[in-house]
């Protein structure tokens, strides 16, 4: 089985083309690939495949095996992937998703994709859409939960998949066991949950560290990103355009009549040969 490795921002996953290639069972294959000691080590897996209702469409499986709804480092990959493969030689692409079908402008240099802003859509409030399990039509915002290290205030947003964000003053001190207690094994989500530490640095910066449901934290996130800068606009702390700036790199985000776009890097790593 041919793969390709490729990263956006450091998050890094491993590329299957479908239409070239045979997965029969994603999620096994997710876990024993993504070791990163006996496997090809990466966040995951991304399978790419045709699409009746977009251009293409994607799949992603977390280091653990689950599937998540939608990565916006993946999705700008699976971009660049397509296009630099020549499988299409269109600059704006549809990529049909769980989380629904995103628009990517490809930005390209000497034939090959450089960046790519993702059309994230409009991010959710609504406590059925994210899941948390809160009463209905009140929003999670600025809201105290229990933890073993006692009472934290989060906010919460759906970008496709379910994000809790957590502000804090200093981003190197930011709680991974805290992120993976809330995300892994808080009752009231149902889905689990990817749990966000945001610093604010000024109206048009922050700080963003991101603990993935089913993978840890990883050095971006794209839908992360997407989260904090959605939920900071609305709290007035970053305007409408804004940067996002992860271990990996930075993400570049602005909101337009409550659309939210994000324009960031894609690169390949390696190719390569499994043989299973």
């Amino acid at each position: 089985m041919k793969f390709s490795k490729m990263n956006g921002l450091g998050n890094d996953y491993i590329y299957i083309n479908l239409m070239n290639e045979k997965v029969d069972n994603p999620g096994a294959l997710a876990k024993k690939l993504s070791d990163r000691n006996f496997g090809v080590g990466a966040d995951g897996i991304v399978l790419i495949d045709k699409s009746v209702a977009a251009d293409f469409s994607m799949r992603m499986f977390n280091a653990d095996g689950s599937e998540g709804e939608m990565c916006g480092n993946a999705v700008r990959c699976v971009g660049k992937y397509v296009y630099d493969k020549g499988l299409t030689h269109k600059k704006e692409i549809t990529i049909s998703t769980l989380a629904g079908i995103k628009t990517l402008q490809l930005f390209v240099k000497n034939n090959k994709v450089d960046m790519v802003r993702v059309n994230m859509g409009a991010p959710s409030l609504n406590v059925k859409d994210i899941p948390v399990l809160y009463p209905e039509g009140e929003e999670v915002i600025l809201k105290p939960i229990m933890t073993s290290k006692g009472k934290v205030e989060i906010s919460c947003v759906s970008v496709g998949n379910p994000h809790a964000v957590i502000y804090i003053d200093d981003i190197h001190k930011a709680d991974m066991d805290l992120g993976k207690e809330i995300s892994e094994n808080t009752s009231i989500f149902p889905n689990r949950v990817n749990v966000g530490f945001v610093e604010i640095k000024d109206d048009k910066n922050a700080y963003v560290r991101v603990y993935e449901r089913g993978a840890g934290e990883t050095l971006a996130c794209g839908t992360g990103a997407t989260a904090a800068f959605y939920i900071s606009y609305l709290l007035g702390k970053l305007s409408s355009k804004a940067n996002m700036r992860l271990k990996g790199g930075t993400l570049f985000m602005e909101i337009m009549d409550g659309i939210v776009f994000m324009t960031g890097n894609a690169e390949f790593n390696y190719e390569g040969e499994i043989f299973l």
